[in-house]
């Protein structure tokens, strides 16, 4: 196919495709004339796995670079190429001193009876769910500590969602440029849809509390 047609399967302007070559983010085509190139079907999923790192997971040119660099590391299994994928999308947040040990303490504690056991205790998540913890202690909300092991659960279930989803996908590029966008958009979907049942559970419950019938919850 020509670049117009690349760039009409794919949404990604002809001049943008062109860029995205000189940076090395997606392999030339096969020059067929002096101004022809041909491109093929991988050049089609390799773009769109660029377009969802670059406009859906906001990565800068240089740090895509980076993430192609090393998924395309030839001993790279799939686990260890999301994982690499999954780091680069994560925004970190660190506080300036680092977690108390106690939280850490607690946040392993939460993995180890959810069965969580192939989870790296290194990964910078760890970090922000202990201190997630210590903010909501230091706010007296040991009562919401208590039953983290609920949202917990819920993740997980969200999580096989995840990668169920990931396997009805054949090609590799497809499989990360869904966990890129389920990613990214997933993240606003669960919490649009926990703010609406929010709404629905408040209604539903204090209608009940105050003997009225059950309609239609305002938010």
């Amino acid at each position: 196919m020509r670049i117009g047609e690349l760039s009409a399967r794919t949404g990604v302007p002809a001049a943008t495709i062109k860029y995205y070559v000189r940076e090395g983010l997606l392999p030339g085509g096969e020059r067929i004339s002096h101004n022809q190139v041909r491109y093929g079907e991988e050049h089609v999923r390799r773009l769109r796995l660029v377009r969802a790192l670059v406009e859906t997971g906001s990565l800068p040119i240089a740090k895509v670079r980076e993430v192609l660099a090393e998924i395309e590391e030839p001993d790279r299994d799939l686990d260890g190429t999301l994982g690499v994928v999954a780091g680069a999308l994560s925004a970190h947040w660190e506080p300036p001193q680092g977690p108390k040990a106690e939280d850490v303490e607690t946040a392993h504690a939460i993995m180890e009876r959810q069965g969580w056991h192939r989870v790296n205790p290194g990964i910078p998540q760890i970090n922000v769910l202990a201190d997630v913890i210590g903010r909501l202690r230091l706010l007296g909300m040991d009562d919401m500590v208590d039953r983290i092991d609920q949202y917990a659960r819920a993740a997980e279930t969200v999580a096989e969602a995840d990668l169920r989803l990931l396997f009805t996908r054949d090609d590799r590029d497809e499989i990360l440029e869904t966990m890129i966008v389920g990613t990214v958009l997933g993240d606003a979907l669960l919490s649009a849809l926990r703010r609406i049942a929010q709404v629905e559970i408040s209604g539903r419950t204090f209608n009940a509390r105050e003997g009225e019938p059950d309609g239609t919850a305002k938010g």
